[in-house]
């Protein structure tokens, strides 16, 4: 199994997308990219520690390349909005990759070069090692799957769920 730790926005709508793909063992929401150890949410939210939210998969890297999480991750955010996503605002909420090796990073920064000659708006997705990551609290882990009918899960997460089914129909978990 290999790892990749990613932030897009709202940790519910990430992991809820992530799910969806075959090859991905869990998928874990968390904090990772700040300065404070063992942060809350609640100290997340307050922007008192740095961290942005982030989910944290495992996978096997046969049957779902590293390329195609990058390509799942840079589909359902708009990596040219600068702390935010959506009606989300915060550095919390930073487009954000956190790479658990030099070929990671490689692999990320090709990726956002790319992304940064075929966009009109530059791609402000920071790009750095992933030194901790904190699981969230567990009322955080599968949001989305326990509270279906929620009204932001409805506005926003359902609509990146849709999302990777229509555009990754070929990676999707075989029911």
């Amino acid at each position: 199994m290999a790892k990749a730790t990613v932030g897009g926005g709202c940790f519910w709508c990430t992991e809820a997308a992530f799910k969806e793909l075959d090859g991905v063992e869990s998928v874990a929401p968390g904090y990772a990219g700040g300065h404070a150890e063992n942060p809350t949410y609640e100290a997340v939210c307050r922007e008192e520690t740095g961290h942005a939210e982030v989910v944290q998969l495992e996978y096997d890297p046969d049957t779902l390349s590293y390329a195609d999480i990058l390509e799942v991750f840079f589909t359902v955010h708009d990596p040219t909005q600068l702390n935010q996503q959506g009606p989300d605002v915060g550095t919390q909420y930073r487009s954000i990759v956190l790479s658990h090796d030099e070929d990671q990073a490689e692999k990320a920064q090709a990726y956002i070069q790319t992304l940064n000659e075929e966009y009109e708006d530059e791609v402000v997705t920071e790009l750095e090692p992933l030194e901790t990551f904190y699981e969230a609290e567990e009322y955080h882990h599968d949001y989305f799957e326990k509270n279906p009918n929620d009204a932001y899960c409805q506005m926003h997460a359902s609509p990146k769920v849709e999302k990777v089914r229509e555009k990754f129909q070929n990676k999707l978990h075989q029911t």
